[in-house]
């Protein structure tokens, strides 16, 4: 029972390392392992093998009276099945992709509305929307615009600031 509790202990402390040092396998061996660890030699694989393996042998033999081999085929069962679930939900978050940053080019083109009001020539700030979220910016106009006019996007400046024109109807 102390062996297979050992086991199971054992692949806890393994996933814990390879979360916290993930990759550093590769980079010890200067590349030699490059691709050895990725999917099922993976050492979230191999922790979830080795842990299962462990607590399901000491399960069966702790509640069981089926002997030492009997525990170990099913902890082998067991690791197994963790394993593999464990190399499908990998590979599905690698799989998973998120959608391009946006950057400040992305706003040509889409409206707004003033919050400080832009003197001619000079800087206010406008409220727009980059990415779904509401972002202000530093905007400067040809003419004067009002507090709450509605603006369209000409021009990106920089990375906090946009040129502007308000939206005639």
């Amino acid at each position: 029972m102390t062996f297979f509790l050992g086991l199971g202990i054992a692949g806890i402390v393994l996933l814990a390392l390879s979360l916290i040092f993930d990759g550093i396998l590769e980079g010890l061996f200067g590349g030699v392992l490059d691709g050895l660890f990725d999917g099922l030699l993976s050492l979230p694989v191999i922790a979830g093998f080795v842990s299962m393996l462990g607590f399901g042998g000491a399960v069966v033999l702790g509640t069981t009276g089926a002997g030492t081999v009997v525990a170990t085929a099913v902890g082998v069962a067991a690791g197994l099945v963790a394993a593999w679930l464990t190399w499908k939900l990998s590979q599905a978050l690698m799989r998973d992709q998120t959608h391009t940053t946006p950057r400040g080019s992305d706003l040509v083109g889409t409206s707004g509305s003033v919050v400080t009001a832009i003197p001619a020539e000079g800087y206010g700030e406008v409220m727009l929307r980059l990415g779904g979220q509401p972002v202000k910016y530093a905007a400067k106009s040809a003419v004067p615009v009002a507090r709450g006019t509605e603006i369209w996007v000409e021009e990106a400046l920089s990375t906090t600031s946009v040129a502007v024109r308000p939206v005639e109807r």
